[in-house]
């Protein structure tokens, strides 16, 4: 995948699709399902794609961007029209900005009218997570918790952030849920704030449970989050270095560079890039 923050992004609205439809401003139904975001004929895949069973149902294509993409504009829209087709239903995109530098160039629509008989004006929804109110992200789902540290005004303010986002998962949620969710919410913190701020503010973070079962999951979350952080960082390295070497992965090589998820393989993949002729020689044994 392309961008840094993809595979924590796509793992939470998987988990809490519902959340996510919420925080985007778009209607929820009884039934809804996280379907496959890839759109084979061009070897390109969309960031999450739901299809909510509604009286009127639709498509909810949720991209997340955390850098500039002066192509962003056009993408949605290619997006969009491609899964209209292939579903055959009404698709309402939403692009989340996770951080500032990511709106460079971004305007929400696509208007084209030189012509009278071709005219074009596409717009979408964007959401820039840092100026929504702290407190609505906090009051709002479990799965868009993680999104608290990015809302939050200043560094000073995190750790009250934090406690408050763990004391929600403390209440709401299994022990495996709660580390997924406090992983992501470490990660993310990365994008607003420095990984030194993170990792000690968040480490004297005082939960509600003082239990030593609590105390290691939050350790681990911390650890975590930043090995994720630094293997999602070496993908978008290898990704970009293959791409310019093999040209546009197909959509397999995409899928089995999401599932890689150890460091040292995706350091081991960027050294024989050079070593190899294509995508499907770089990625053999890759599952």
């Amino acid at each position: 995948m392309a961008k840094a923050y993809d595979a924590t992004m796509k793992h939470l609205v998987e988990a809490h699709p519902a959340d996510w439809l919420a925080f985007a401003r778009m209607p929820a139904a009884a039934v809804m399902e996280v379907i496959d975001a890839d759109v084979s004929s061009v070897g390109m895949a969309a960031d999450k794609v739901v299809r909510v069973m509604a009286p009127d149902p639709y498509i909810a294509h949720l991209e997340f961007q955390s850098g500039a993409d002066a192509d962003m504009d056009r993408r949605v829209l290619f997006y969009n029209v491609l899964l209209r087709w292939r579903h055959n239903l009404p698709v309402r995109s939403v692009v989340i900005l996770l951080r500032p530098q990511a709106q460079v160039g971004l305007t929400g629509r696509v208007q084209d009218s030189a012509a009278e008989d071709a005219h074009l004006d596409f717009r979408f929804r964007v959401i820039r997570v840092w100026e929504q109110p702290v407190e609505a992200i906090l009051a709002g789902g479990v799965g868009t918790l993680p999104l608290a540290p990015i809302a939050a005004t200043s560094s000073a303010d995190l750790p009250a952030v934090a406690q408050r986002i763990i004391d929600r998962l403390s209440r709401e949620t299994a022990p495996g849920e709660f580390a997924d969710t406090w992983t992501a919410t470490v990660i993310l913190a990365g994008l607003r704030h420095s990984r030194e701020v993170v990792a000690q503010l968040l480490k004297g973070v005082r939960t509600m449970k003082e239990s030593v079962t609590y105390q290691m999951i939050i350790e681990e979350g911390i650890e975590q989050g930043i090995e994720k952080g630094r293997t999602a960082e070496a993908k978008a390295i290898l990704l970009k270095l293959a791409t310019r070497r093999f040209g546009p992965p197909p959509s397999d090589a995409v899928i089995k560079l999401d599932n890689v998820s150890d460091l040292r393989r995706v350091e081991d993949l960027i050294d024989r890039t050079d070593l190899v002729g294509g995508w499907q020689e770089l990625l053999a044994g890759t599952e």
